[in-house]
């Protein structure tokens, strides 16, 4: 490659040096060293989403390496890098920098660096489509296609001057530290709220739920989904109805997770076409039919919405309500669960459709208006901070894919 070209798009203030290319061959060398001995260390497996993971957490049992002679298997130090050769396609690499020694299994390529490239910049150039090409060009085998060592040391790595190359460890280090730290906290909160949902509101059959708010007593009142919230159908149009711009028409896809979003690929149809009336925040928006039975239902409340929205109405229902965020809540517990495995048709992933009637019609219980509004308080709360950490979340993993495109050559 040209030296012109061995410069990123973007890179650190004061870098301006043309990057070298290194054979792999010259910064790599194999550091697997067969546990001759049978030493009783730790059995490791590499997955493409952990990395390198103790056997006993991937495996109910154990793994097969438990109670297996181990004499025949790499003894892994501190600062390797392992990979399956059978599955680096996917991703199935890991680096390991742990205090002790572990073993893995012998069909796994262990490797280290040379002291003039930097382990963290070098495993996320690993995470490049850079490297996905270098496999897919030395790759070898028939059903099965496998990456051995011997094949990454013909490919070339392009690398700047040492100090460069750990900012660049360093910097995409922090992202992913920011990506794990966001990601964590939403699992937490989404799990406080199935926990939070599994206990306030009443098991099938009860009329109190186990946890509630000081002060409330009284037993949960029956009444009809109708009775809560007057559900709509959306909106029925042509192809021809379609535009570049005019009313946005919300769908399935604008339901992520919990959580409602708007999306560049939302419809757009003619001012013309609008029989019914607009969308309005704190609607929310429900999947009435889909490709599959087991996505029919999902729900959202509707945020930050312009004036002129309208909603599907051959795939989707809206609710609206005083009360929506108690509503949307509700709608996450056991009464809708039941709902759906009765009322929607279609199972083992085949279609599905959810009835307007037999929603509106659908018994569901309620406490006091007092105690509606604070539980839905409650889970507008945790949901607003699982809503802001998903968006963080995914927002750092897609400036990270810009990152991985742009500062290696």
């Amino acid at each position: 490659m040209e030296e012109k070209f061995l410069r990123p798009k973007i890179r650190f203030k004061g870098f301006t040096d043309a990057w070298e290319q290194y054979k792999f061959d010259s910064i790599t060398f194999p550091s697997g060293v067969k546990n001759a001995d049978n030493l009783l260390l730790e059995s490791y497996s590499i997955t493409n989403e952990a990395g390198f993971i103790p056997q006993n957490i991937q495996f109910e049992n154990g793994g097969t390496m438990r109670d297996a002679d181990k004499s025949m298997y790499y003894i892994v130090s501190p600062r390797s890098f392992a990979y399956n050769p059978a599955r680096i396609n996917v991703g199935s690499i890991g680096y390991y920098n742990q205090s002790k020694n572990v073993i893995v299994s012998s069909l796994y390529e262990v490797f280290q660096t040379t002291n003039n490239i930097d382990d963290r910049f070098l495993w996320h150039w690993f995470k490049t489509d850079h490297f996905q090409k270098l496999i897919e060009q030395y790759q070898e085998g028939g059903v099965r296609l496998y990456f051995y060592y011997d094949k990454l040391c013909k490919g070339q790595l392009p690398a700047p001057q040492l100090i460069e190359q750990r900012k660049i460890g360093s910097l995409l280090d922090n992202i992913d530290n920011l990506i794990t730290l966001h990601q964590r906290k939403y699992d937490k909160l989404v799990n406080t709220k199935k926990a939070l949902l599994d206990k306030m509101f009443p098991k099938n059959g009860e009329l109190v739920p186990k946890l509630r708010f000081r002060g409330f007593t009284d037993a949960w009142e029956q009444c009809e989904f109708k009775d809560l919230a007057e559900t709509k159908r959306g909106l029925t149009y042509k192809p021809t109805d379609v535009s570049t711009n005019g009313i946005r028409v919300l769908r399935s896809s604008n339901i992520n997770e919990d959580y409602f979003e708007l999306k560049d690929d939302d419809v757009f149809v003619t001012q013309n076409t609008i029989t019914i009336d607009y969308v309005k925040s704190n609607d929310i928006l429900i999947t009435s039919a889909n490709g599959s039975s087991r996505l029919v239902g999902k729900h959202a409340i509707i945020t930050n919405i312009a004036d002129n929205t309208a909603v599907h109405g051959g795939f989707m229902l809206l609710a609206r309500t005083i009360y929506p965020y108690f509503l949307n809540a509700s709608m996450s517990s056991r009464w809708y669960e039941k709902f759906i495995n009765i009322f929607v048709a279609g199972g083992n992933g085949s279609i599905g459709n959810l009835n307007k009637s037999n929603l509106d019609d659908y018994d569901v219980l309620v406490p006091s208006y007092i105690e509606r509004f604070k539980i839905g308080e409650l889970f507008k709360s945790i949901d607003t901070l699982i809503t802001l950490h998903q968006r963080k979340y995914e927002k750092l993993k897609n400036i990270k894919k810009a990152l991985l495109e742009k500062i290696f050559v």
